[in-house]
């Protein structure tokens, strides 16, 4: 059975839920009746990363429950302010990794281009948390030059867009965007690596729909929910949209203490998938950015998790417990 949101959605542009976003800590703790039952970090200590939660998250999250663990990935903890030893503000050597203006090349015939450093929501263990948009990010006279410099690199045949999250971006600018990938011979598919779908499904509209269905290249959508909670009614029918227009579906997750951190919080996630068409493909260790050690699973207790659920599941339902690991030629796979 699909979990309801006891909020209904009301229809509405997507851009209109997006600007409706909860930012305020308070506001977000007095709509769960949990007003001082949690305490925030400092707000100048998180200027640069503040609260945002789109009301269609928050709709999932249990009324009166501290623990609730769609709450704890978003509520900006007071945890985040302890400096531990080993998380770094660039965990994965991404700014090692930027070629060009919005290229990031890590691996062999892929190019992950940082279309913009906007997301729907913050989640609070995000590792590119400080990663500096603002130098990295091409301009919009700057784009032709990095279309140029994949159209040059004849070993490049898939595209990831990435961010923040592309699909925070107009539908206008994207299918500009994927309208000069395709004139790229060499290019066989375009990733999309979004949360959106899970955590504001009223970014699935027709528009969106519409462009994804037109392209030429196979398009493979990875999107990102950690927990079974997070997947009700609505994200349901936003995926089969997504599914119908010609979507290859797999899920990325990270794994969370407190979270998802239990073989059967794993288990229900991958039956949740399961049921929405949906490919368990990762299940990442953390990546271990500033800010977020408070989430921290170590890799042992990974492994033991992968080894309970693989008697739980079928194989092709368990996902492949990750880390990624800077100068690495792909990712490293633990279990």
């Amino acid at each position: 059975m699909i979990p309801q949101s006891h909020n209904l959605v009301t229809k509405q542009p997507w851009q209109t839920a997006l600007a409706n976003a909860v930012k305020e800590p308070t506001a977000l703790l007095a709509q769960l009746g949990l007003s001082d039952k949690l305490q925030a970090i400092d707000a100048d200590a998180i200027k640069n990363f503040p609260l945002r939660v789109p009301q269609a998250y928050i709709n999932k999250m249990r009324h009166g429950d501290k623990d609730d663990p769609l709450l704890r990935q978003v509520f900006p903890l007071i945890d985040e302010g302890f400096d531990v030893a080993n998380f770094v503000a660039d965990p994965v050597g991404d700014n090692l990794a930027v070629t060009s203006p919005g290229i990031l090349q890590k691996y062999q015939g892929r190019a992950l281009l940082l279309t913009t450093g906007a997301c729907a929501i913050h989640c609070r263990y995000c590792f590119r948390r400080h990663f500096p948009y603002g130098d990295s990010n091409p301009l919009a006279s700057q784009w032709q030059q990095t279309l140029e410099n994949i159209s040059e690199d004849l070993s490049i045949n898939e595209v990831i867009l990435s961010g923040g999250d592309p699909l925070s971006l107009t539908d206008n600018k994207l299918v500009n965007l994927v309208h000069d990938l395709e004139k790229i011979p060499h290019l066989k598919r375009l990733r999309i690596h979004t949360r959106l779908p899970i955590v504001l499904p009223e970014r699935v509209d027709e528009h969106l729909l519409s462009w994804i269905a037109d392209t030429k290249l196979q398009v493979v959508m990875v999107i990102h929910a950690n927990h079974a909670n997070e997947i009700d009614e609505f994200v349901v029918q936003a995926l089969n949209k997504l599914r119908l227009a010609g979507c290859q579906l797999l899920n990325q997750t990270v794994l969370l203490k407190g979270i998802n951190d239990s073989s059967q919080a794993l288990y229900d996630l991958s039956e949740r998938l399961s049921e929405v068409a949906v490919i368990p493909y990762y299940l990442h260790l953390l990546d271990k950015v500033s800010g977020a050690s408070h989430f921290d699973v170590s890799e042992q207790h990974g492994i033991k998790l992968i080894a309970q659920i693989r008697k739980m599941l079928p194989g092709y339902l368990v996902p492949r417990l990750v880390r990624e690991q800077q100068g690495e030629a792909s990712k490293t796979i633990i279990a």
